[in-house]
């Protein structure tokens, strides 16, 4: 693992830009950048436009280390290049931005109130792939819809299990059980989840340490035991659709944690900007989230 690369994601100002949507979310995220599903056919054209977006996103003079300290990337994007240069190899040797990879497939059908990930029976190829083009660290998404014990359980059991695959392959696993925001009982999930995670943080191997991504709490300050657990290396938040000014004003009262914000990062972003509006919006967005990440 790069030390440097855990050092700025332990100790640096600023946030992770989550650059991962996939194949489900691309068509809507290209509809709020301001390109129509007419714009392109098929598969193939669809993700060209997302990794222009994405493209113009890195290459902006508005993204670097000095603010954004990692960005997660689809698959896709670390497949291809960015100005000539593996997506991966340019966010570091060029932004020193901290490379991560989405490497879940999906989410499972709803059972006991929360859907587990998908199985991954590729997982390693992809990790090795991974670890061969630079990338520090990895996150998977679960989703809990209810505060359903066992289903908390069965989520956090997935979570840390394929996390310890994760760690096995020299690579800093985010754990990422999002509590829906239009639950019922999201208060009650959540805490649910913090025993859960505390529980099985506590019995991690020595020298095992983990990153975690949730959603932003609905009692301020809840997961501070969470951010000072020994075994945990960042907790980052994400956006979980609130519109950005509101996920900034609840990140802000959340000590300790930082955003990993992807649909509140790219709003009010548009194709038919010209690159210095572009620049310009990408500034403010940039420079909201991260002053709230700081706080």
């Amino acid at each position: 693992m790069n030390q440097d690369q855990l050092k700025q994601v332990t100790t640096g100002k600023g946030f992770i830009a989550a650059l991962d949507q996939s194949g489900g979310s691309t068509p809507k995220a290209l509809k709020l950048y301001g390109v129509e599903e007419s714009a392109y056919k098929g598969d193939a054209e669809m993700f060209d436009m997302v990794h222009a977006m994405r493209s113009r996103i890195v290459t902006s003079p508005a993204f670097d280390g000095k603010r954004v300290i990692g960005a997660i990337l689809f698959e896709a994007t670390m497949d291809r290049q960015i100005d000539g240069v593996d997506a991966a190899t340019y966010l570091w040797e060029k932004k020193q931005v901290v490379p991560f990879l989405k490497v879940d497939k999906g989410l499972s059908d709803e059972a006991d109130g929360v859907q587990t990930m998908k199985a991954m029976p590729e997982l390693d190829a992809l990790l090795q792939r991974a670890v061969a083009k630079g990338i520090f660290g990895t996150k998977m998404r679960s989703v809990v819809n209810a505060a359903n014990e066992k289903g908390i359980a069965a989520v956090l059991d997935q979570q840390f299990a394929v996390g310890q695959q994760i760690l096995a392959a020299g690579l800093m696993p985010i754990l990422e059980p999002e509590v829906s925001i239009g639950a019922a009982d999201k208060k009650e999930a959540e805490a649910l989840l913090k025993d859960g995670f505390l529980k099985r943080l506590d019995a991690l191997p020595e020298g095992s340490k983990v990153m975690l991504k949730l959603t932003l709490p609905t009692v301020e300050g809840f997961y501070g035991e969470l951010v000072a657990h020994k075994n945990v290396v960042r907790v980052v938040a994400l956006s979980g659709g609130y519109p950005r000014d509101q996920a900034n004003v609840h990140l802000s009262k959340n000590p300790g944690i930082i955003a990993s914000f992807s649909r509140a990062l790219t709003e009010g972003l548009s194709a038919q900007q010209s690159d210095a509006e572009f620049d310009a919006a990408l500034d403010k967005a940039i420079e909201s989230i991260y002053q709230a990440s700081i706080t």
